[in-house]
């Protein structure tokens, strides 16, 4: 499996420019799995539910699944989080996985970047791929691509990460 990481700033259009990512991918025949990190507090699940129920009496696991699909939740408690690797290992095998967040783990990465909302950009810290942006960037070391093209980046993307573009006959 391939994996790309999408970082940036709250607010620079990571998640909009995945999902336009995955349906290109996915147009091209590749299978994609998405990996998200959040920094803060998440109940999926619905008080009173059973699955609910479940979790909140001790269960480690708890699988909810129905026709179309199903998800499973996994309770670590007081255990560390789980790593990128330890995540990536419960997915099943697919052609790439794009990972918005872990910007500190080394994967291959592009920034999304705007420079409206004032941040230093990552990639003065980080290794990228490339950027993509709303704006030039004429100190950028690495490519910068045009953000409101994401099929254009995700053909980029795919070229560096050496998977081969399929001939759409």
């Amino acid at each position: 499996m391939k994996i790309l990481g999408i970082v940036g700033w709250s607010g620079s259009g990571k998640t909009t420019l995945l999902t336009a990512m995955i349906g290109c991918l996915r147009a091209l025949g590749f299978s994609v799995s998405t990996i998200k990190h959040a920094h803060h507090a998440m109940e999926m699940d619905q008080p009173g539910k059973d699955s609910y129920r479940h979790r909140h009496a001790g269960a480690r696991e708890t699988i909810l699944a129905n026709a179309a699909r199903f998800a499973l939740f996994s309770e670590h408690r007081d255990a560390p989080e789980p790593d990128l690797a330890a995540l990536l290992a419960r997915l099943a095998p697919v052609d790439i996985v794009l990972v918005e967040g872990f910007k500190s783990y080394e994967f291959p990465k592009l920034e999304v970047y705007r420079p409206h909302l004032g941040k230093t950009p990552l990639w003065a810290e980080m290794t990228m791929l490339a950027v993509a942006s709303d704006a030039a960037l004429p100190d950028c070391p690495v490519p910068v691509l045009d953000l409101n093209k994401p099929d254009d980046v995700t053909y980029f993307v795919l070229s560096r990460l050496g998977l081969e573009i399929p001939v759409i006959t």
